[in-house]
């Protein structure tokens, strides 16, 4: 029998598909702490800042203009002190533009990846440490 979800796992997996999945920006002040930092993220323009709520939303506008209808799938979540470490599986079309990419395809795109999502004592999100088949996706727009 598996254990249920602590809070923060329940927090995550809302704001997963809230925020990322469903594309609510303003639905993220409700995860975040005041500031959030980007540890690493290989690819995304925005590795190694700390952005304020406002930079975070700024940040989801852009990140989910190439793929709209994207959606999170969480496959596994690990809980240790005040990191969770999350594989998911991410999916999509490539219907917007994009810094770096062909214009849109309109190709199903997939990739998979690791996040370490850290949180502060009030439960909220302080920042990540992501791994994510970037160059994969590059591959299925221009293949």
């Amino acid at each position: 029998m598996s254990e249920p979800d602590s809070i923060r796992k329940r927090r995550l997996r809302e704001f997963l598909d809230r925020v990322w999945s469903a594309g609510e920006g303003d639905a993220a002040d409700e995860y975040l702490a005041e500031s959030y930092t980007i540890h690493n993220d290989p690819g995304d323009p925005w590795e190694g800042r700390t952005l304020s709520r406002e930079g975070f939303r700024e940040r989801l506008t852009a990140s989910r203009a190439a793929a709209p209808d994207q959606k999170f799938d969480p496959v596994r979540m690990v809980e240790s002190g005040d990191t969770i470490a999350v594989a998911w599986r991410w999916s999509g079309t490539h219907t917007g533009p994009a810094p770096g990419l062909p214009p849109p395809t309109g190709r199903a795109l997939a990739m998979t990846g690791a996040t370490f999502y850290f949180f502060d004592g009030d439960d909220r999100l302080t920042g990540h440490w992501q791994i994510a088949d970037r160059l994969g996706i590059y591959r299925q727009i221009t293949g």
